[in-house]
């Protein structure tokens, strides 16, 4: 689920786009996993005394940009839900089991975005889209902005952006009681795409 989140997150976020690209960063980006310049992290309260942080070191996606209308953007991301890391090899085994992501009958989650809300100033972007986490599908807004774009040292032209939004455990059939502090967990994605 983090992970189809986290792609999905990061999708949404280069459509956005702080500062509206040129014409020319219209295109097609991959997710640069080679130079794993991408992170899917997410925290949650420990019972409300601290936070516990994690990420998901495999996962994968693409995302079009439109430059001249960044509305006709879109994302789509998969995440391996077993490359769950959070630093305490018992807790990710934990984490992979059946309390929680149950990673043997769901092992990816998805995000497939549907549409892209720009504010105002341009500045940052709703990307709305569904995440299909556990088993579960449900659309979810991820908030997104820009970082930068440009060509790189090696001939190609990159795309970054950054992404959050909170999700409900419950909400996605993860019915752990880990107590009143620990029901939500926030997802914080950085992408990082190079043009194909």
């Amino acid at each position: 689920m983090l992970k189809q989140l986290a792609l999905s997150s990061a999708v949404s976020l280069a459509m956005v786009g702080g500062v509206q690209a040129a014409d020319e960063a219209s295109g097609t980006y991959a997710f640069d996993k080679k130079g794993n310049h991408q992170f899917v992290m997410f925290k949650i309260s420990h019972l409300g005394y601290s936070w516990l942080y994690g990420r998901f070191n495999e996962f994968d996606g693409q995302f079009k940009y439109d430059a001249e209308n960044p509305a006709n953007s879109s994302v789509e991301v998969s995440i391996d839900t077993e490359s769950v890391d959070t630093n305490h090899a018992e807790r990710d085994k934990h984490i992979r089991s059946d309390d929680f992501l149950a990673t043997g009958e769901f092992p990816e989650a998805t995000f497939k975005s549907k549409r892209i809300v720009m504010d105002d100033d341009g500045d940052e972007a709703d990307i709305i889209g569904d995440l299909t986490l556990h088993g579960v599908t449900k659309e979810i807004t991820l908030e997104a902005e820009m970082i930068g774009h440009g060509k790189d040292p090696w001939g190609g032209y990159r795309m970054g952006f950054e992404a959050e939004t909170e999700l409900r455990l419950a909400d996605f059939g993860i019915d752990k009681d880990l107590g009143p502090s620990s029901k939500t967990l926030e997802m914080i994605i950085s992408i990082e795409g190079v043009r194909q």
